[in-house]
């Protein structure tokens, strides 16, 4: 018994974890631990496509080149008769020998990586075009795609969707399924939802009324806050005229929480700025005393409050009549960052929880009469080992099952297909094993010595056939998508756990029972 008792406390602790990943998912709240998550083709959910505008992230830098283009060239008093920034170009016109000269010494020491696109020198003249070689334009394009993939994913953990299959599709497409997700308008705003957040000073010199009937001024922007008058449920517009200029942005932001208002008892989003952004606020605070400072989020004022004083220690609030649900997603996108360029929805489909109800129950069916075949099979053919192979059989779905759990993976209909296929192939090896050990006892030998030897010269072909069939299904996990993945998951969970019930736990049960049954003849 000593010889072979690492077996049987290996076999204990294997089953025993596995029932205890498993308990959760067949009884949830037993205690806490992870269970079985339900892939989008089983419990219903979202499946969107979405495609992020790449252009934009370049003309969001271009924007971003020609407002310290333009700062360092007032910093270091450099007269610039025009400068403007077209989509992906800057055209710059300088007047004057000394201006020229050190414009261009500008160019070279802070914009190396700008391409003249266009060049004209007249006299004491210089017209340029400016733009971005076609390798950073396109080193922007992807890092675009790959910081919004990381956006969205943060985005939808705060959400707090389980096992969500995020993944890029393409050189521009992000791929997102959300299992288990009912409030598809919700889910949509969250993810598509640039959150830019930007601080402007409200021109107060002007009217917004006239500003929108064409007599804009220069260096000045229209936009709105909307919010819904309580009792007819309508949206008002009330028009704001702003500064262009930005002065501060979220990207400075550390922290966005929900607060309550302990006079209105209404929420808010609190704001926290990192050490550089809570310089900035501070300044613009004290240098605008008295001045309106508006909060734009995407292109829309949600307040603009009166400075009173100068703000120090980088706190701020974001008002605008809001629910405690639209602030909590107000607060998510803050938290998980703006997106890098505007993404829009080209696929949307809703799966419904029915449909993955119907693939459950014809899935366990399938499963459950393809087990009942392959157990009576082995009964019949095999007699008493093949009942040994049945109880390894159920053994086997256990722990796939717990494995599952334990790994925090995903069940969908192919993964369900994988379980089925694994049944088949975990009786394979007891097959083989059962097959060596008649021809072991035709030659004469013992049940122990056929035993013996029927699990030791089967062995070495079971581990080879199994192995193979690993290694196809790791590839398929790791250059697989979506299906394809459910299905590689189960299938190595049921090589593993086939060639453990097979090896170990079989065996284990036959040796019991020569050992400590003393059993003579072998029932094969």
């Amino acid at each position: 018994m000593k010889k072979y008792s690492w077996r049987f406390f290996l076999i204990t602790a294997v089953i025993v974890t596995a029932i205890v990943y498993l308990l959760p998912t067949l009884k949830p709240g037993i205690w806490p631990n992870t269970k079985i998550n339900l892939g989008l083709d089983l419990q219903g959910g979202m499946h969107l496509v979405l495609e992020v505008d790449t252009e934009k992230a370049v003309e969001s830098t271009m924007e971003r080149l020609f407002q310290e283009m333009r700062s360092l060239a007032r910093k270091e008093r450099i007269r610039l008769s025009d400068i403007q920034v077209d989509g992906i170009q800057i055209a710059v016109r300088v007047t004057g020998r000394e201006n020229t000269d050190k414009f261009e010494a500008l160019l070279n020491d802070e914009f190396p990586g700008l391409r003249e696109q266009n060049r004209i020198s007249s006299g004491d003249t210089l017209e340029l075009v400016l733009d971005l070689p076609e390798q950073d334009q396109g080193h922007i394009k992807t890092l675009a795609v790959d910081q919004a993939l990381e956006t969205i994913r943060n985005r939808i953990d705060q959400f707090g969707v389980s096992e969500p299959d995020i993944r890029k599709q393409g050189d521009r497409r992000i791929l997102v399924q959300l299992p288990g997700v009912k409030n598809t308008d919700r889910a949509k705003d969250l993810i598509g939802r640039t959150a830019l957040l930007e601080f402007k000073l409200v021109d107060e010199t002007s009217d917004p009324r006239e500003a929108l009937a064409g007599a804009l001024p220069p260096g000045t922007e229209v936009l709105f806050e909307v919010r819904e008058d309580p009792e007819t449920r309508r949206a008002v517009k009330t028009p704001f005229l702003l500064r262009k200029r930005t002065l501060l942005t979220g990207a400075y932001l550390t922290d966005a929480r929900v607060q309550i208002d302990s006079q209105y008892n209404e929420p808010y989003v609190s704001i926290t700025f990192d050490r550089k952004g809570a310089r900035i606020f501070e300044r613009v605070t004290g240098e605008n005393v008295k001045r309106r400072l508006a909060i734009v989020l995407d292109d829309k004022v949600y307040s603009a409050p009166v400075i009173q004083e100068k703000i120090s220690g980088g706190d701020a609030r974001i008002t605008g009549n809001f629910t405690a649900e639209t602030a909590r997603d107000l607060a998510i996108v803050l938290r998980a960052g703006a997106l890098p360029a505007p993404v829009t929805i080209l696929e949307e489909r809703t799966v419904g929880p029915s449909l993955g109800t119907d693939s459950i129950r014809q899935g366990l069916i399938s499963m459950l009469v393809g087990g009942v075949i392959v157990v009576l099979f082995m009964v019949v053919y095999y007699r008493g080992a093949g009942l040994i192979a049945d109880i390894a059989l159920i053994l086997n779905i256990v722990l796939i099952a717990g494995g599952l759990a334990a790994f925090k993976a995903t069940l969908t209909l192919p993964g369900i297909a994988g379980i089925i296929l694994t049944i088949g192939m975990a009786v394979d090896a007891n097959v083989l094993i059962f097959e060596r050990i008649r021809e072991e006892l035709t030659l004469g030998k013992t049940p122990r010595a056929a035993v013996d030897a029927g699990f030791k010269r089967a062995s070495l072909t079971i581990l080879d056939a199994n192995v193979t069939t690993l290694i196809a299904a790791l590839v398929l996990f790791q250059f697989g998508t979506g299906p394809v993945k459910g299905f590689a998951v189960t299938l190595s969970l049921g090589v593993i756990s086939s060639l453990f019930t097979a090896l170990i736990l079989s065996r284990s049960i036959f040796e019991s029972l020569m050992t400590r049954r003393k059993v003579r003849r072998l029932s094969i």
